[in-house]
Formats: structure tokens, sequence, C-alpha cells
């Protein structure tokens, strides 16, 4: 692995262009695109305000600025630097923007989601959408482009709308069986589409593209229910995460369960592999000491390596216990992935914040368990084949794949603490982010 010195970067703003050649960062007002083999700078763009989200179109060619706090969006060409574009959302503000599929138009949600308005580059026309609702993951598209999906809240129901992306027509327009509507998310193949309720009440509800209801699904009633959704890339399998400390995986032919996966403090079975994180200070010979000790020496005095050692069974994880009268408890579980080949599944439960999990999907039992020393911030698989990354908040970056698993440590002075990462879509490139860093990472 190779790793590029440390860039400046603000927000957490770092994006990969979906084609994978270019990579855009933020510092304070400016864009910075920067070739990602070379990571010569390709352009500067300085917007008004200080940038608070950016998103690439999907052809790579434009890139959307949005700043919140003035109630702008700006728009800017990779092809023809001197074009640019300006949209501004006045007194109704904006809270929320993002690319239609074709990448030629922008949706703008206006501040108390009084409307979602859709902003065409081509004809400069503009169009409307009424009443959407203020929630987790309200707009979603197809992964062809054809159809989205948004929900709604009107005369205190809820609702989903579906258009058409081509002309923005509506398609579909039905009421859910929901008390609070949280979140949408399509399968990938655009045939079903999720809709789940709050965490106050244990409901997932399953659509076809014209609307009606294939199926509901609910595990128990009065606790605390859904936390976390994911569909697998070949769209055979929901897996839900609950605060219960347990992943459902549904079926694609009948929508039931086939299993469940619980997440337990105490790991005892011999056919799981538990990895865990061991820290170690170099040796360094008496002979190399000398006094006042030259940088380098100094450097590895005070520096400690990582590596992973195979725990032996049974193994008890830290358990956090959680805080029952606050808000948002950390209980239950909080993230899901699946890797592209449909073959694994990761898992984080919140109240055994140190451990990611991984399943196989195939078998439909646990494979691997990594113990790390800090909390899991956030974790990521390679799109090319099954390999997971991962990140704990210090300036290391984990790998695993079914031969085995390795800790990394970026080169560098200074502190640099990896709180996010991203796979670049050749599968041969990181960005691992920090709050005021970011280097790229290359994987031979």
């Amino acid at each position: 692995m190779n790793f590029s010195e440390l860039f400046k970067l603000s927000g957490l703003l770092g994006r990969f262009s979906p084609d994978g050649k270019c990579l855009a960062s933020c510092v304070q007002h400016r864009l910075v695109v920067r070739d990602v083999s070379s990571l010569q700078i390709r352009q500067i763009y300085a917007c008004l305000d200080q940038i608070q989200y950016i998103e690439w179109s999907s052809d790579s060619l434009f890139i959307l600025c949005a700043m919140y706090k003035r109630g702008i969006v700006q728009v800017w060409s990779l092809e023809q630097p001197d074009w640019h574009c300006k949209i501004d959302e006045g007194s109704a503000g904006l809270v929320a923007s993002c690319w239609s599929p074709d990448g030629r138009h922008i949706l703008n949600t206006t501040e108390f989601h009084l409307r979602i308005t859709v902003w065409s580059l081509c004809t400069k026309s503009v169009s409307y959408i009424k009443y959407p609702k203020a929630c987790h993951q309200g707009v979603v598209f197809t992964k062809d482009g054809r159809y989205m999906a948004v929900a709604e809240r009107r005369d205190c129901k809820d609702f989903i709308s579906i258009f058409v992306c081509s002309n923005w027509q509506l398609l579909r327009h039905f009421d859910t069986e929901t008390q609070d509507l949280f979140g949408i998310e399509w399968a990938p193949n655009g045939c079903v589409l999720a809709a789940w309720d709050s965490c106050l009440e244990y409901k997932l509800l399953l659509y076809s593209l014209d609307g009606r209801l294939l199926s509901s699904y609910r595990a128990y009633e009065w606790p605390l229910g859904i936390k976390s959704v994911a569909w697998s890339p070949s769209s055979q399998f929901l897996a839900i995460g609950s605060f219960d400390e347990k992943v459902r995986i549904l079926n694609h032919v009948t929508w039931k369960k086939i299993t469940e996966f619980e997440h337990p403090a105490t790991i005892s079975s011999k056919k799981t592999i538990v990895y865990k994180e061991v820290e170690k200070s170099p040796s360094i010979e008496t002979e190399r000491l000398s006094f006042p000790p030259t940088r380098e020496l100094a450097s590895s005095l005070f520096s400690t390596q990582s590596k992973y050692e195979i725990s032996q069974v049974p193994v008890s994880l830290q358990y956090i216990k959680p805080v029952a009268d606050r808000a948002n408890p950390k209980v239950g579980v909080g993230m899901l992935a699946f890797s592209a080949d449909n073959c694994f599944l990761a898992t984080k439960n919140d109240n055994i914040p140190n451990t990611v999990w991984i399943w196989d999907i195939r078998k439909l039992k646990l494979l691997v368990v990594l113990e790390q020393l800090c909390t899991i911030q956030c974790f990521q698989w390679d799109p090319r084949q099954p390999r997971l990354a991962l990140c704990t908040g210090n300036s290391r970056v984990y790998l695993w794949s079914p031969t085995g698993c390795m800790a990394v440590q970026v080169p560098g002075e200074g502190d640099f603490q990896i709180v996010s990462l991203s796979w670049n879509s050749s599968g041969d490139s990181m960005v691992l982010l920090s709050k005021e860093n970011f280097c790229l990472c290359y994987l031979e």
C-alpha cells in the first residue's frame, strides 16, 4: 500500500468522481479537483461562502456545491471551467440538495420541507414537488435512474409519490400504513421499494413500482424498532438492523424472515475466528540510543505499532450498558453493509462499539469478529471484491478479506485521525478523511 501526503480539508468533504478519475475536496469556500493517479490539481473553484455539501454528477462532468446557510447552490463544469451556474433559493432557504440521475437536473429541498424544487441546467425550467417529508431518507432513485420515490406528509398522514425522472411526471401516489415514515430505499433492481417506520413502531413495508403493498414485516411490538436497513446488491436479501441487537434477513420470494443474527457480548463458537487488535511498542536496541535522540529515533520511541492476533474462544467483548433515559440510546445495530459479491454482511452493534461482525450469507452464520482497540467510526466494502476497510479515529486503516486481515499505519508526521473513508469505484484506491486533512491510499 502507498499513501499520498496529507492535504487540507474542511467538513469531511472529499469525494471521488463516479468514473474514479478525479477527487474533489473542499477547503472553506474553495473547491479543489485533483487527478487521482497523479494528484495534480486540475481545477480550483471559489464559491461565495463556506461549502457544506458537494456531489458529482453521474457523468463526472459537473460538481454541485451547496451553501445551506446562504440558501445557494453553485455548479461547476470540469470541461468548461469558465461556465458556472448559481441557484439561489432566496427566502425559501435550503436544507438539502442533490443531482438527478441524468446529471442535468438539481433537486433542492427548501427550509421546513415546504417543497422540492427541480432545476433544469439544460432548459432552465423549474418544477415543484409539494409536501416532502422531513425524514432520514426521503428522496431515493432507482439504480437505473428511471424512477424517483419521495416520502410525503400531508393531512397528518404519510404518502409516497413515484415520479418518472425523464419528464418529472407523477407515476403513482399512495398512502403508507406508517405512523411516522422514517426512510425509503429501492432494491438495486428497481422493482421493490422498502419503507419503514420510526423507531417507536416496528414496521417495514414493501411496495411494487405501481404502489401495491407486496408485504409488511413486524418482528415485535412494543420496544424500540428498526435502526438500519440494507439491500443486498442482487436484491435477493433485505437486512434489518434493530434496537434489540439483532439483524433479520428477509428473502425476496416470500418476504419472510429466513434467519436472524444475534450480537452477544461473548463469542463461544469455535467456528468463528476472532481477530483482536493489539498495540506493541517497537523494540529499540540500547546501542542505538543517543542523547539527544535523532528525529527518526524520537518518533519511533513514542510510536506504537498495531497488529491482529487470533483470540482463543470464548472471548468476552467490550460491552457498554446503554443509558435508557437518554434520546438516541447507543444500542442496537446501527451499521449494515453487504459485500459487492453478496457473500458477506458486515454489521456493528452500537453497544459493542469496538467490534465489527462479518457474516457468511451463503452459510448464514457468523464467520469473523474484528475486535478493535477504539470505537468503529466507519466501514465500507471494496466495490470490486470482498474486501472490507474500516477506521477507528486513529492514524491506521484496517483491511479484512477472506484471506485474513491487517492494520496499516498511515505514514507522516502529526496526528492524522481517520474518521471516514471511501473507496474509488475502481477498487484500487481509497480516500481517508480526518476533520482537517485527507490522504489517498493506493492498493497494490
